[in-house]
This record gives structure tokens, C-alpha cells and sequence, in this order.
């Protein structure tokens, strides 16, 4: 069998929702006979370029419309596929954005082309509102021959009750490998030790890209308070983005800049979690967030945003949803969790959060598609 290729469209290959999830399925495919390409949208080097060139995959860039203009992308796109008619498949990742890149890729005869929601409800300018919600997101049902999600409130957001309803969109859990996360206090002491952080001090967690849906100027509020109650407490943010220095001068500000540690972009997030106690996600919105799928994993207590999908819970016992607003009350909370540690393999097999199964069905169904 020839070996086919897959392109997915993506803003950039950095560890985000949707890039890990990529990731955990290219490393679990068979690449003798699936290969990914991408298409990104940034011309920066992203954190798992170098991965995806060694294992066999190419990486192309367009000018993302937003900075460009819609004329100039729409450009870009049709000449990226009138020069690589060798893609059956596309595979986009750009939410309401989607819609654009899925029309020129039916234009230049596609014959496969799927469209993945990895978010719920984002919240833009007016202007961003009507290009990509009145614009972008209603192309989708016209040029999408399959329609992905990571969540059902996902697929809602992005197609619509009826298609997800009626069956007609795929639920592609966002799977990670368990035995990556499973605790082992011994990397726990190894980390803590590399970082200068004492055995007896409280470690709260949190793992996302610098954007205003995070929720980052609220999670460094309710670290204040929680700093207030008990010193012996460090924040542990691990991410980048646009961003990052204004929530690196707010904790000056709060004069919490020797406890919270800004550690960029990390490609060992499964040893980073093995260090905290706590993990916090305080999201204005979410699709369903891969890295609170890995904080299960390890067995982290989550405190999480209630406007969250349900769907995240692992049936662990590992998740606690707050509403917004009250930092006081966020902090009790993350002082009243148990930091105790429970293996939760089964958990996330049982409700199919597992990569190898995901990987595997993802393959047959390229395989599928090609054919």
C-alpha cells in the first residue's frame, strides 16, 4: 500500500489542545503507512517541528487571514493547493477557520476534508465575531465531507445541534497515554529538587497557552489569596504566549514573583505534573482541554472552571468545578484539596480517553477515507 498523507491545517505546532492531540496520535500511528503533513499558519518555529521533520513529516506555512486580510489567505490557500495536489486529505484544526481553508480545498477537488472543532463558545471583537462566526464557521457545513469534535458541547458549538444530534459528527476524544503520567514519587523528588522547591511546599499547577481564555489574571488572583493563608505555597505556569509579560508584571505587582515561576514551553509536562500538588484551570471556555485529560493521568486534583464541559471528568474523583468570580473562595478550595495521588489507567480506558485505541481507530478511518 502506498503510503498516504495526511495534511493537517494548524496555526502553529506548539503544545496547545489541539497540537498534543495531533502529536499523541502521530506518535502512535503507524507511520509506514500514515504519514502527517501540516499546514500552519505562523512562521515561527513551533515546539514540535523538530519531532514531526524526524519522524517523516513536512510542514508548510500560509499567512493566517487575520493578518493578512481574507483576500490575501483566501490566495494563499488556493496556490498552496493547486501546488500540492498530492493531499486526499485535509484534516483542519482551525475551528471556524475551517470553513475558508475546507471551501479551497473542495475548489481545488479535495475529495476528503474534515473539519475538527476543538472549542465551545470563544468570545471575540465584533469584528472577529463576524468574520469568523458569521462568515468562516457557516462555510463548514457546506464544504466538510466529515465533521470532528473533542467534546459534544464542541461539535454543538461548531456544526450545530442537528448534526451532532443526528449522528453525524465524529467524537475524536482527546487521548493521551496513561503510563506517560502515572505518578512515580521518585521523579516528583527529582523535579522538586531541580527547581529548588521544598518537599513540605505546596505546588499549585497550571499548563496553558498566555490568552485572555485562560484566564491567567484570575488564577494569579486567587494565588494571592491562597499566599495569604499559607506561605509555603509556589504557582508553577507552564506555557507561552502573547500574554505572558503582563501576567509576569502583574505578579511583581502582587509581589508574588519569587512564588510564581513562568516556565515557558516544556515539552516534559508528564515529570512537570509529577512535582505539583494541585492542578487549577480557571478557563473562560473550553473545547475539552487535552491537559486536564493529563492531569487525571497523573492523578492530580483539578479545581476547574464550571463553565467547562463535564465531559473532562474521568470519574476519578479528581475534578471539582467552581464558578468565577470569588478568588477567596477559589483559594479554600485549593487549600481544602487532598494531595493525595490515585492511579486512574482504568478510569481514563473506560472512558475512552486511551491513545492507542483513539490512534488506532484514527488509522483505519484515514485508510478508509483514502481508499
Amino acid at each position: 500500500m502506498a503510503l498516504i498523507r495526511i495534511l493537517h491545517a494548524i496555526g502553529i505546532m506548539n503544545r496547545g489542545g489541539a497540537e498534543t492531540l495531533i502529536m499523541n496520535l502521530y506518535r502512535n500511528i503507524d507511520r509506514s503507512q500514515v504519514q502527517f503533513d501540516f499546514l500552519t499558519h505562523q512562521s515561527e518555529v513551533g515546539a514540535f517541528d523538530d519531532e514531526i521533520r524526524k519522524n517523516g513529516g513536512r510542514i508548510y506555512t500560509v499567512p493566517y487571514g487575520v493578518k493578512t486580510g481574507h483576500f490575501a489567505y483566501v490566495r494563499a490557500l488556493n496556490d498552496f493547493f493547486q501546488n500540492h495536489p498530492q493531499y486526499r486529505i485535509v484534516h483542519s484544526h482551525m475551528n471556524e477557520t475551517s470553513g475558508i481553508i475546507l471551501r479551497s480545498a473542495q475548489k481545488n477537488k479535495v475529495p476528503v476534508r474534515i473539519a475538527h472543532s476543538h472549542t465551545s463558545n470563544p468570545i471575540y471583537s465584533l469584528i472577529k465575531t463576524l468574520y469568523f462566526k458569521g462568515l468562516a464557521k457557516r462555510l463548514i457545513p457546506h464544504y466538510a465531507t466529515h465533521c470532528f469534535a473533542c467534546s459534544e458541547t464542541a461539535g454543538k458549538y461548531m456544526f450545530g445541534r442537528k448534526i451532532t444530534e443526528k449522528g453525524e459528527m465524529i467524537l475524536l476524544k482527546n487521548g493521551v497515554s496513561s503510563s506517560l503520567f502515572l505518578y512515580n514519587p521518585n521523579v516528583r523528588d527529582k523535579i522538586r529538587y531541580e527547581m529548588g522547591i521544598d518537599s513540605d511546599t505546596m505546588v499549585i499547577g497550571h499548563v496553558g497557552s498566555f490568552q485572555a481564555v485562560k484566564n491567567h489574571s484570575f488564577l494569579l488572583d486567587v494565588f494571592a489569596e491562597v499566599y495569604k493563608l499559607k506561605k509555603k505555597v509556589i504557582l508553577l505556569l507552564v506555557g507561552d504566549g502573547a500574554l505572558r509579560s503582563e501576567m509576569e508584571q502583574k505578579a511583581r505587582s502582587l509581589g508574588l514573583h519569587k512564588h510564581v515561576f513562568f516556565l515557558g514551553i516544556r515539552q516534559e509536562v508528564a515529570e512537570l505534573m509529577q512535582s505539583m500538588d494541585v492542578f487549577v484551570f480557571p478557563s473562560l471556555f473550553e473545547g475539552l482541554p487535552v491537559t486536564l485529560v493529563e492531569a487525571q493521568a497523573a492523578g492530580l486534583p483539578c479545581i476547574i472552571s464550571d463553565n467547562i464541559t463535564k465531559e473532562v471528568d474521568m470519574d476519578a474523583g479528581l475534578i471539582e468545578f467552581a464558578p468565577l468570580g470569588d478568588a477567596t473562595f477559589w483559594a479554600h478550595k485549593i487549600l481544602r484539596t487532598s494531595c493525595g495521588r490515585v492511579d486512574t489507567t482504568q478510569h481514563i480506558k473506560n472512558k475512552g480517553y486511551d491513545i492507542s485505541s483513539i490512534s488506532t481507530w484514527i488509522q483505519e478511518f484515514y485508510v478508509r477515507a483514502w481508499s
